[in-house]
């Protein structure tokens, strides 16, 4: 099932990936919280000139564990960026720096169209030429995803196009420019690091500072709060409703469509934070790729705030050498739409999330379109925009409508996306039998919503807890831990404590964004 918490490969069945799991390094299992100590001990023990080889020993590891036999792919992506980044630094001629440039957007996204697209590309060809009468068995070249392939290869894009712009120097050290390709903090699922940011940071001799060792544990602790609490917590529901879509009621769809937006950024977002703790035990600072993206009041700030690195990827070398919004609103309107297309496709090679991007695109233009007729008439009706009860409105306007939209993401089939919004809006009456139904379809009972409702207030609560602890880590005397503080850490050690009494007999799932 593309959208449980256990499928993370396209070509393989629940079970086959769940056997392959199990030898694999999720940040979440024990073979992880045994690998990270071990690397960071490891990487202080040793001199400076020594470290980039226990990172990238480490990194190329834990790539491995997924699957040793896909190796080459990051060892193909590597090597023809790192030629092709010398050669075009070296060239005084133009049309050789094109070349270059041209065979390595060739090696790399020609393998990453093969391995991420080409069933789906392949699939597609059949079903159109079948629906125009064609009789032909549906053809499946049944190709493992490899993981991470998405995020390393828009990675070392950034690199080459930016030696080819004269943004940075070529880097020389092949050892270096191989571990800031496989890096293993960011290397499966990001965030997609920039070469001006990481590479330096790997080359500088790093000290051990407290400092760093305590952000670093509190972004550890956060992010499994996240995945673990929450993020989990809110799949075993969102699952439940999924597996019997046709027979749910529309409240429990709506609100495991809900659940499932919530279930994502906490599992993505928990992601980030474990990343950039455990960079940071290394003294290594990664761009922060989540900016509370559930407290935005419009689409637009939305993705202002949700997955920064993606966004400003496909801000910088896509949508700006477009045209951006440089030449006029149909322009801006056509450009932003292709964005979010290929947004869309980037998280997964299916209809469900092409359609998704472009109605996330749509969205975006809409409101484009609209905010200054919306501010216009806000003026002459002397109504402030911030003010009184409209961003919260605003603010529900939104996550309805993201809500809704969670449902493209999740669903596996254009006919799955029908029936869910067939339930939706095909309700019958909101009477006694109707909510204990909703209650049964989700799963839940007393005991478990009480205890789903802790989890969204340790979601709610999280932001403001971190912020605290982080100036308490740094010393800052103004902070003190008030009862309300303590009663915040003794919930979510509690709601921790009850997850695992919950969970302790299933598997740890994996993460939502391995898959793309």
């Amino acid at each position: 099932m593309r959208g449980s918490q256990h499928d993370l490969f396209s070509a393989e069945s629940r079970e086959d990936h769940e056997k392959r799991g199990k030898g694999s390094m999720n940040f979440n299992s024990l073979s992880f919280l045994l690998f990270l100590p071990l690397v960071v001990c490891l990487y202080w023990c040793l001199p400076h000139k020594f470290r980039w080889i226990l990172l990238l020993i480490a990194s190329y590891y834990f790539y491995m564990c997924w699957n040793v036999k896909l190796i080459f792919l990051i060892l193909t992506t590597t090597a023809v960026s790192y030629v092709s980044g010398l050669c075009m630094e070296r060239a005084s001629n133009i049309r050789i720096k094109k070349l270059m440039l041209g065979i390595t957007l060739f090696v790399c996204l020609g393998l990453l169209v093969f391995f991420k697209y080409a069933d789906f590309l392949l699939q597609s060809i059949v079903g159109a030429l079948n629906f125009f009468g064609a009789d032909i068995v549906g053809i499946s070249l049944n190709i493992l995803l490899p993981v991470g392939i998405s995020f390393y290869t828009f990675q070392t894009l950034s690199y080459v196009i930016d030696v080819y712009r004269g943004k940075i120097r070529a880097e020389r050290h092949f050892g270096y420019f191989a571990l800031f390709v496989s890096y293993f903090p960011q290397l499966v699922a990001g965030p997609i690091e920039r070469p001006e940011n990481l590479l330096p940071q790997l080359k500088s001799p790093q000290n051990l500072d407290g400092e760093n060792v305590k952000t670093g544990l509190k972004f550890l602790v956060s992010g499994f709060v996240q995945k673990c609490v929450i993020a989990d917590f809110c799949g075993i529901y969102v699952d439940k409703v999924y597996a019997n879509l046709a027979s749910s009621n529309a409240l429990a769809v709506f609100i495991a469509s809900g659940l499932f937006l919530i279930q994502m950024y906490n599992d993505f977002a928990g992601y980030s934070e474990i990343a950039m703790g455990a960079a940071r035990l290394m003294g290594v600072k990664l761009t922060r790729n989540f900016n509370e993206p559930l407290r935005s009041k419009s689409y637009t700030e939305f993705f202002r705030r949700w997955h920064i690195t993606l966004n400003q990827w496909f801000t910088d070398y896509v949508y700006i050498p477009l045209g951006g919004s440089r030449k006029g609103k149909l322009r801006k309107i056509v450009n932003t739409l292709v964005v979010f297309f290929l947004c869309g496709l980037w998280h997964g090679a299916d209809w469900t999330y092409v359609l998704w991007g472009l109605t996330a695109g749509i969205f975006v233009c809409a409101e484009s379109v609209l905010k200054k007729p919306a501010l216009k008439l806000c003026g002459k009706l002397h109504i402030r925009p911030d003010s009184g009860i409209l961003p919260l409105l605003r603010w529900g306007i939104v996550m309805v409508l993201f809500s809704l939209s969670a449902i493209l993401f999740r669903a596996q089939s254009i006919s799955e996306i029908i029936t869910a919004f067939n339930r939706i809006f095909t309700a019958n009456g909101f009477g006694t039998g109707y909510w204990s139904e909703c209650a049964e379809q989700l799963g839940l009972n007393a005991g478990k919503l009480l205890l789903l409702l802790l989890s969204l207030s340790v979601m709610i609560l999280l932001p403001k807890l971190t912020e605290c602890n982080h100036a308490l880590f740094l010393g800052e005397k103004r902070v003190l831990i008030s009862e309300t503080t303590g009663a915040m850490f003794f919930g979510i050690f509690c709601i921790a404590f009850c997850w695992l009494a919950l969970l302790s007999q299933t598997d740890a799932s994996g993460f939502q964004y391995f898959q793309f």
